[in-house]
């Protein structure tokens, strides 16, 4: 780390390719380099010619947004050399985040639990997730009384109108309903104004997601995925960019488009301004590529280019023009009076092609209001006032999350979705079901003859498919936040974007920002690694009324668990497991004391015991030595002799074999990472390209064929009760121990451990290494009898 040059050395899986390409280039007169014009883009060009070795003189670096022949042949006619400040500022961002994570994760790995990851940008991504989460587990509704009324002109047309002011307590509005009662009611203002709306600045990568988001339901990682086939397939831009500029081209053909396909008062030619300083280069908004192509064939494909096709079109076209109508009703006689608002479209300009989201409220003024005349006599069909809440914050969706961060500065248009990824993959954080909870509200209603109340009930609190940090996700960010705090401060975090923006403009040196860095950052992981407790996220929950001993929720060697007593006392304390919906900061002293009432066991089935437990997948119904998940939402604790006999007969069907291989049988199931085949003891993922449903002979052969293949290349040495292995990997071999990936030092003579070598390394040089890494991996463990263990 003396100098912070990177080793770069090409992955196992790819020499080959880079060997036939040494000898192509040997061969080549002239090298064209065409990767991305992104900081990732250049990385890669420079990466190339310092592999094949290069010549200046016959090597020509060339950029382009659209794979289309013109955008290829103007970038062929205007070559230019290598960016090195570009390849900079990515070589700063890999270097300084590897920093991070290599000398962070084996700190949790010690304090906190092995197998741990942190990462500049992924533990700010998670921080956000869980200051939201202790927003909402904070916040303290308050209620106010709404109030609604439906009037009738002299055509008895209905009118239903909102009074403007909200009333705090329910005696406030029962009154304004009592004064309302005999009171008559008036037009006493009509206001008519025109107004337009404009369309929405072409697409960024983040803007994008947002859409794609909101409109299609598509995550952030699936609209990249579309996005990227789009792009290569030639009907798209560059998809990563936060510029929303259109070259002059585009917004001619755009114009021209417009023109023939709606008429000259339909077009207005403009370019958006780019609000982000950090907008990476000469990129322009996600267009695209030729106005012609309206549609495409696949559907999926099709479904993200109409998106772009049309939202890139509005931002060309002539605003809507509105004009919205306010009619005020009331009598002087009460405290505020009642509004109701409508809108027609005079011309739909941009809307022509593009809906744009609306609010309920913007809903619910669209529409052409009943004719009334000032001072014309109203009467009432009803008034109702209804007792609202206020809300929390809403949790974050994937969309949410990347606008957050890209307001915040933090992390680029290539970063958001590996982001998002990493943050689900390491469970730091899920989008798992929130069950809404009940409670009590008032209406009131007042018609003709009498004021009516009613008590309702309604759900609040539900949530699907929004981030949810895990038990273990909120444990890691506060001892992050206790021991790491200028780490995960989003002012830092943007600042290090910034520095990176320095470096490819050529504005600031790499070497002296990650140094600078690295000098205030090592001492510190030295002092944490020395000083800081463990963490467990410990909590309190009382006393168990049996044994007199205290209760904790904490995060165990296997999750988050309930443990009764203490862990020196004499009598060793007892475990149980949290449940999937469970947490260790909201779970109760009885929630808590319910879990270990399980595992209980059944009568036999089939000469075989029956039990129910809840283990590390949730709850289960165990037959003989057989798990069986119990389907998503169902309470262990409602399980009777009936329902699992049902629920193993449901197994015993899905188990049967659905063909042979080799003679022996495979069976298809779904588990946590998706639809899966079994053969011997081997799990196979079913991808979506294959009908799972009805999966042929040749589908089954094809898959447990290329896992074989797989895992007959995966590993070089195995210890498999020790749970170490040498495997090969991405970017070369590593070690597994348990659930670690450990980094190979290199030979004394400083060149890399080859495959060959590593086969008949011993044992025990591996545990060293293991050791140099965790002095405290091979220390034996206690090992501990309790009542009851039920670990997950």
């Amino acid at each position: 780390l003396q100098t912070f040059t990177p080793d770069y050395e090409v992955s196992s899986d790819k020499k080959k390719i880079v060997s036939e390409l040494k000898e192509a280039a040997k061969k080549a007169e002239t090298i064209w380099l065409a990767s991305d014009e992104d900081r990732e883009g250049e990385a890669i060009a420079w990466h190339l010619a310092q592999e094949l070795k290069l010549n200046d003189k016959n090597t020509k670096r060339i950029v382009f947004h659209e794979i289309t022949k013109s955008a290829i042949l103007k970038a062929v006619e205007n070559p230019r050399k290598i960016d090195k400040n570009l390849v900079n500022a990515q070589q700063a961002r890999r270097v300084l985040d590897r920093i991070v994570g290599f000398e962070m994760s084996p700190v949790l790995w010690k304090k906190v639990k092995t197998g741990l990851s942190a990462g500049r940008v992924q533990s700010v991504a998670v921080r956000l997730i869980v200051e939201r989460e202790h927003e909402i587990r904070d916040f303290v509704p308050t209620s106010s009384y709404k109030i609604e009324g439906i009037f009738q002109n002299k055509a008895k047309q209905n009118i239903p109108a909102k009074l403007k002011k909200d009333f705090a307590s329910e005696n406030e509005a029962e009154k304004f309903l009592e004064l309302s009662k005999n009171t008559e009611f008036k037009v006493l203002n009509i206001e008519v104004k025109p107004g337009s709306r404009s369309a929405s600045a072409p697409f960024t990568t983040s803007t994008l997601q947002q859409e794609a988001s909101n409109k299609l339901g598509y995550g952030v990682t699936t609209t990249m995925r579309v996005a990227q086939r789009l792009y290569e397939e030639g009907y798209i831009t560059y998809m990563r960019t936060d510029s929303v500029n259109l070259s002059q081209e585009a917004i001619n053909a755009a114009k021209q488009h417009i023109i023939k396909e709606f008429g000259e008062n339909y077009s207005k030619p403009r370019n958006y301004t780019t609000k982000s300083s950090s907008a990476q280069e000469a990129h322009e908004a996600i267009r695209p590529t030729d106005f012609s192509v309206k549609t495409i064939g696949d559907a999926q494909l099709n479904k993200l280019y109409q998106l772009i096709y049309k939202r890139t079109l509005a931002s060309q076209m002539e605003n809507a023009k509105i004009e919205k109508t306010v009619i005020e009703i009331g009598n002087q006689a009460l405290p505020s009076n009642f509004e109701v608002q409508g809108e027609v479209i005079i011309f739909d300009g941009f809307l022509k092609v593009y809906d744009i989201a609306k609010n309920d409220e913007e809903e619910n003024n669209e529409k052409t209001l009943p004719k009334v005349e000032i001072g014309e006599v109203l009467s009432y069909k009803e008034i109702t006032t209804n007792q609202r809440f206020t809300k929390p914050s809403p949790r974050y969706t994937e969309a949410g999350l990347v606008k957050k961060l890209e307001e915040l500065g933090i992390g680029r248009p290539s970063t958001y979705a590996p982001t998002i990824q990493t943050i689900q993959n390491r469970e730091y954080v899920d989008k798992r079901e929130i069950l809404p909870q009940e409670r009590e509200v008032v209406k009131i209603t007042l018609n003709k003859t009498s004021i009516k109340k009613e008590i309702l009930t309604e759900n609040f609190g539900g949530d699907k498919n929004k981030f949810v940090p895990t038990d273990i996700g909120e444990v890691v960010n506060e001892f992050l936040i206790n021991n790491f705090d200028e780490i995960l401060d989003y002012g830092f975090t943007a600042k290090v974007e910034a520095d990176f923006d320095k470096i490819a403009e050529g504005n600031e040196e790499w070497k002296a920002m990650i140094t600078d860095f690295y000098t205030k950052f090592h001492p510190k992981i030295e002092e944490v690694e020395e000083n800081a407790d463990r963490a467990t996220g410990e909590r309190l929950l009382g006393k168990d009324p049996k044994s007199g001993k205290n209760v904790y929720a904490r995060i165990g060697r296997f999750g988050p668990m309930i443990q009764i007593g203490e862990s020196d006392d004499k009598e060793k304390p007892t475990f149980a497991s949290l449940m999937k919906n469970q947490n260790i900061a909201t779970i109760s002293l009885d929630e808590a004391l319910e879990l270990f009432k399980i595992p209980f066991d059944l009568q036999d089935y089939e000469g075989k015991p029956v039990s129910v437990g809840a283990g590390r997948f949730g709850p289960y119904v165990k037959f003989g030595d057989t798990f069986i998940s119990l389907p998503k939402g169902e309470d262990p604790f409602s399980v009777n002799q009936e329902r699992a006999e049902e629920i193993i007969r449901e197994k015993q069907k899905a188990d049967a074999p659905i063909a042979t291989f080799n003679g022996e049988p495979v069976t298809k199931g779904v588990g946590r990472f998706g639809p899966f085949i079994k053969y011997q003891n081997i799990y196979v993922n079913v991808p979506k390209k294959y009908d799972f449903d009805n999966l042929s002979q040749s589908d089954i052969n094809e898959l447990i064929e290329a896992k074989l293949e797989k895992e007959a290349n995966r590993y070089i040495q195995q210890w498999e009760k020790e749970k170490i292995s040498i495997e090969n990997g991405r970017w070369g071999p590593f070690i597994r121990f348990k659930k670690a990936n450990i980094k190979i030092p290199k030979k004394a003579d400083g060149e890399k451990y080859t495959a060959e070598e590593l086969s008949v390394i011993s044992f025990e040089e591996v545990k060293k290494w293991i050791e140099a890494e965790d002095k405290d991996a091979f220390k034996k463990e206690k090992k501990t009898t309790t009542k009851k263990k039920k670990t997950s």
